[in-house]
């Protein structure tokens, strides 16, 4: 199975009866009868009929969360829906004709994307907290980012009503890096279609992962937010990983033994570890630790015995919880991904994406670290 984050995707289970079907841009059907292109459009046309709109008030609500006080997910348009369709228009025929296709079908609604449960699950943690801290601004806060022109807008925001997502803060770039923006947003976690600008993010130091189409997806919970981890060059720096691939397995484990109270430095997702460890925090400090909205998961190649204490105590003394750790030593991670059902699983090496693809199950690459120097190509025996 080969993953690219353009690929179509061939096959895909249900969505949850919560979540509305919509078009991936092959279907004729629209919200309405409009065909007026971006040259003809009338502006004092009302159309016969469109996405109801969601009333946004929320008694004891914060909507608009300060930048710096809530955990920013910047998420592009290219993984929150699918738009297959209108990125080989782009490519076939050029920007003009890209502009007025999308104009034409504005009223049509894009399909879900692979961060689309995530995206859901982000908002089904945010009704709890409201619940339980009304007044606070610690709450996920999304903001769509895309490289598309300002005329795109209308149909990304009809397509946000239509699936009644609560996304209000928009980056339409036009065509530009939308970096310098992330890092104005204080973005805690950046996902995107777009490899090279996810290497940017990171070397920018900001959290970020590639996401792709997948030909299958498990259904995940639509209450409880589940995001798994790899550890090294993800949670932790790649010191180990690195020892492992000049020296192999041998020198791996005599490594980690000599070091085990020596901290790992720490990787790219740390940092929202750590963000979602503090809201955690706030559930169980309201008598809500066994039903948390919120659970993590370490899911590593590390053995537990060999070479698992050094990553323990490493997170012990960061402060930070796992809710369960599965050391692996070296079986396919695939398997264990398709029973946790994570709505988004990162790891620095493709073998392991493609391995929870094949499962169903939602993972995201995050191109860092010493893996990313080795060529990558399948086989049998990949990631043993």
């Amino acid at each position: 199975m080969s993953l690219d984050p353009v690929q179509v995707m061939k096959v895909q289970d249900p969505m949850p009866s919560t979540c509305p079907s919509a078009s991936n841009g092959d279907s004729q059907a629209s919200w309405d009868d409009s065909k007026d292109i971006h040259e003809n459009v009338d502006s004092t046309k009302k159309p016969k009929s469109g996405p109801v709109r969601r009333t946004r008030k929320v008694e004891g609500g914060i909507f608009f969360p300060k930048p710096e006080n809530a955990v920013t997910i910047a998420v592009s348009s290219r993984v929150l829906f699918r738009t297959e369709k209108e990125q080989k228009v782009f490519e076939q025929k050029g920007i003009e004709e890209y502009l007025r296709y999308q104009v034409e079908h504005e009223n049509e609604p894009f399909a879900p994307g692979p961060a689309f449960p995530f995206v859901k699950a982000l908002e089904a943690v945010n009704s709890r907290l409201r619940e339980l801290y009304p007044d606070s601004e610690e709450l996920f806060d999304i903001v769509l980012v895309t490289y598309n022109h300002a005329h795109v807008g209308i149909r990304l925001i009809n397509t946000i009503n239509y699936h009644n997502l609560f996304i209000e803060r928009f980056c339409m770039t036009g065509g530009s890096s939308p970096i310098g923006y992330l890092k104005a947003w204080h973005t805690n976690l950046y996902l995107s279609a777009d490899a090279e600008k996810v290497r940017e993010a990171l070397s920018e130091g900001i959290a970020a992962a590639t996401m792709f189409m997948s030909e299958k997806q498990i259904e995940v919970s639509e209450t409880q937010l589940r995001v798994a981890f790899d550890g090294d060059a993800v949670l932790f720096s790649d010191e180990s990983e690195r020892i492992f691939k000049a020296h192999g397995l041998d020198k791996f484990f005599e490594h980690e033994r000599e070091n085990e109270n020596r901290l790992l430095d720490h990787g790219p997702l740390k940092g929202f570890l750590e963000v979602l460890g503090k809201l955690q925090k706030k559930f169980y400090a309201k008598g809500h630790r066994l039903d948390c909205p919120i659970r993590t998961y370490l899911v590593t190649a590390r053995s537990a015995a060999s070479s698992g204490i050094r990553a323990l105590k490493t997170l012990r003394a960061w402060g930070l919880e796992m809710d369960e750790a599965l050391f692996l030593a070296g079986a396919p991670k695939g398997p264990m991904l398709e029973k946790i059902r994570p709505h988004i699983y990162f790891d620095d090496q493709m073998f392991h994406v493609e391995g929870a693809a094949e499962m169903g199950a939602i993972a995201a690459h995050v191109p860092y670290g010493i893996a990313q120097k080795f060529p990558y190509i399948k086989s049998v025996n990949a990631g043993k």
